[in-house]
């Protein structure tokens, strides 16, 4: 099974990982919320955000900037707010010819912009974090705690579990293809374009089945066994003294960041 493949987890014996689930997971909401809601251009309270993150990173042992190198690939995926910088009216700063099209990028739409991609940054990179210190058993438990409907925390469950057996099963499949793929000298292995395409499809089509079958012989053998949909855990979650302290000082950061975002 290639656990590396979806399991962000980092064992470490740091106070951060030993902290209740629980509590990560509301702190790292109420940080989410607290980017949402700073205000376009409080440059002062995001750098003191990134800042708290770094040091976030130095207790839980994972190394200054564990979360930046990890949260670089999603910055493409914040391009997508890329049509504010010309939807949003206010004094032009460069104009773009585009043949008989001209896009005014405007001063208020660059802020809204780089503020969007600041706030999706900020964020990524506090739920990597939490995934990077919580065990995934534990957050799936620590959810059904805060009330999170509980099909939604069985789909989350199973999904996370299966994704390990699908992959092994398009590995197998992979290893298969290429055993009967044999190439000759000066052509490509596995045939021509075509050829491909109608293999990959019915690989598809075999790790459907296949998956199909496998869910259905896995929900008799969990009835025969008793499951009720109650997610189980070995480690028992305490809410402790340090657990309240942490989440206090997560607050005070959370009102410090906002007033001093009005401030400036």
């Amino acid at each position: 099974m290639h656990d590396n493949v979806f399991d962000r987890y980092h064992s470490r014996e740091s106070s951060l990982h030993r902290l209740d689930p629980r509590v990560k997971i509301l702190a790292t909401i109420f940080f989410i919320l607290s980017n949402v809601l700073l205000p376009d251009g409080a440059w002062l309270a995001f750098g003191l955000a990134w800042g708290s993150i770094l040091l976030v990173n130095v207790l839980a042992d994972l190394g200054l900037t564990f979360s930046l190198r990890k949260s670089l690939i999603t910055i493409p995926f914040s391009l997508a707010a890329f049509t504010v910088l010309f939807s949003i009216p206010g004094q032009a700063w460069v104009t773009l010819h585009l043949g008989s099209l001209n896009l005014v990028i405007t001063e208020a739409g660059l802020l809204r912009f780089s503020s969007i991609l600041l706030r999706a940054w900020l964020s990524v990179q506090a739920a990597i974090l939490l995934v990077a210190t919580t065990r995934f058993p534990d957050l799936l438990h620590a959810l059904e705690h805060l009330h999170l409907p509980k099909i939604l925390v069985t789909i989350t469950a199973f999904l996370y579990r299966y994704l390990f057996v699908l992959s092994d099963e398009v590995l197998r499949l992979l290893r298969a293809r290429q055993a009967r793929s044999a190439s000759l000298p000066g052509l490509p292995a596995g045939g021509h374009l075509t050829w491909r395409a109608r293999v990959t499809g019915n690989m598809v089509g075999q790790l459907f089945l296949r998956s199909y079958e496998r869910s259905d012989r896995i929900y008799n053998a969990m009835l025969s066994r008793g499951y009720t949909g109650q997610v189980r855990t070995l480690n028992i979650h305490v809410i402790r003294s340090r657990d309240w302290l942490f989440i206090l000082l997560v607050g005070l950061v959370i009102t410090f960041l906002q007033i001093i975002s009005r401030l400036s």
